[in-house]
């Protein structure tokens, strides 16, 4: 059996690294262990090993950061897949193989610099980011597509068992709202969302921050409030951590520079993108230090979402959308081959090939 560590560094990591736990499991060759740091929240640490719990994941635990680290470099793992670079170079063992599957593909320049040469192969989910990083000189690349988007072409839930939990109709068109947490459409689009639940389902999915960082918890407040006062409303709690169930029950999304308009993909359904952010005062009045955190480039060449800058916009939109769901469908079949790489749902099986060609060679 090969030893499998997958470090989390925060709950919601956890997408990203089921479906690969899946394939390995299906190939019967693998022990697979999960961690998540010491330092994080405890009500975010304890859904973290309720969910390896119920995936038979064993989890390593450590009294202390320190503890932690210690017990997983004397388990000598031959294979460590992270999300980010995170502690890799003090958790690895020097035979140990590290694989970065990054945890989020948005528009944020952060997915270029997360990088270090203790990093032997990094999952690539495009031809894009492909060309872009090994034009940077990267060496570690894998082009496989996205991890996460795999349940969503092989998905076993049952819509109806979904929509039973979160006490909607299924009847209803449903409409799926997953903003980033900074920059965020949040507090811009907070009075327009009391409209939405009149006739449609709304279905609010916030990002791990929201619910987790001092921060940013003012976020899920507002949400709670939108939840406790409307009729047709499943504010989505920090247990359900996998925003993909709700992608597969949803008719449109409702985003902003999040991940979910490129995870949203797959299903071929309408995207809008709120380009109406809160930003920080210090951003307000240096505006070029908030572009530098974006990535321009891709930013720019989104053109499969319906784009608002101002939120009295919204509801007309919504309602357009779910009229004409099929305006811009060309666009999002072409965005799926520019930011996805294949449709098919198998990104996790072949990244796995591409690890067991590498313990083969070794």
């Amino acid at each position: 059996m090969i030893s499998v560590l997958f470090e989390s560094h925060h709950l919601y990591y956890l997408p990203n690294f089921l479906p690969i736990i899946k394939e390995m499991r299906r190939r019967a060759e693998y022990d697979i262990f999960a961690s998540i740091p010491h330092s994080i929240a405890k009500e975010e640490k304890n859904i973290f090993y309720k969910i390896c719990d119920e995936n038979n994941l064993i989890t390593i635990v450590g009294s202390s950061e320190k503890d932690r680290i210690n017990k997983i470099k004397n388990k000598q793992f031959e294979i460590i897949v992270v999300g980010n670079v995170g502690r890799i170079e003090e958790i690895a063992a020097k035979s140990s193989l590290t694989v970065m599957v990054y945890h989020g593909i948005g528009l944020k320049q952060t997915y270029y610099n997360d990088i270090v040469e203790r990093i032997d192969m990094r999952a690539i989910e495009s031809k894009d980011r492909y060309e872009i990083l090994s034009n940077q000189g990267q060496t570690n690349l894998i082009l496989n597509g996205y991890t996460k988007c795999d349940p969503l072409i092989n998905m076993e839930n049952n819509l109806d068992d979904l929509f039973k939990k979160a006490g909607l109709d299924k009847s209803k068109k449903t409409i799926l709202y997953a903003p980033s947490f900074y920059p965020s459409s949040i507090e811009k689009l907070y009075p327009e969302l009391e409209f939405i639940s009149n006739e449609f389902n709304l279905i609010i999915k916030l990002h791990n921050f929201s619910w987790f960082q001092k921060r940013y918890q003012y976020q899920s407040k507002m949400m709670k409030n939108i939840d406790r006062k409307m009729p047709n409303v499943y504010l989505a709690k920090p247990v359900d951590f996998d925003v993909i169930p709700f992608m597969k029950m949803s008719d449109l999304l409702i985003s902003d520079i999040s991940s979910t308009i490129f995870e949203f993909l797959p299903l071929n359904r309408p995207i809008v993108m709120a380009e109406c952010f809160s930003l920080r005062l210090k951003h307000q009045f240096f505006y070029k230090r908030f572009t530098r955190k974006l990535d321009l480039d891709r930013y720019d060449s989104v053109d499969f979402v319906h784009r608002i800058n101002d939120p009295s916009q919204l509801n007309a939109l919504i309602y357009h959308c779910i009229e004409y769901p099929n305006e811009l469908s060309e666009l999002r079949k072409d965005a799926i081959v520019t930011y996805l790489y294949k449709n098919d749902g198998k990104a996790s099986s072949r990244l796995i090939d591409e690890i067991e060609k590498r313990i083969v060679s070794t």
